[in-house]
């Protein structure tokens, strides 16, 4: 039961670590878009080829707004942010679902071999 325990515990401390550093490189992306950053910057770049992959998926869902000046608001980026923090949550109650199952097998199993 502490073997399935500790694996559970892993699974959920990888699962909230990935889809915490997608949240954060795609928040990044937004802001960055808002604030008009400069596509030149070394560190913009970085998170503009980072984040790109991750919202591929995403990208012409929906119209991407332009405000005065370089400021952008994607809304597709928006939209994956979303879709990540399901997806985490999924994974999350999966991961829950099993290891209570697996608990409740071991109790069930001891209380059978006690009677």
């Amino acid at each position: 039961m502490d073997n399935n325990l500790s694996s559970a515990r892993l699974v959920l401390f990888l699962t909230n670590l990935i889809v915490a550093f997608i949240e954060f490189v795609i928040g990044l992306r937004l802001i960055l878009k808002i604030l008009g950053a400069n596509m030149q910057a070394p560190f913009v770049q970085w998170v503009y080829d980072t984040s790109g992959p991750l919202i591929a998926p995403f990208e012409g869902m929906f119209p991407t707004t332009r405000l005065t000046g370089n400021f952008i608001v994607e809304i597709s980026a928006l939209f994956a942010l979303l879709i990540y923090i399901f997806i985490g949550y999924i994974i999350s109650e999966i991961v829950n679902y099993v290891q209570e199952s697996a608990t409740l097998r071991v109790i069930s199993h001891k209380s059978r071999k006690k009677n």
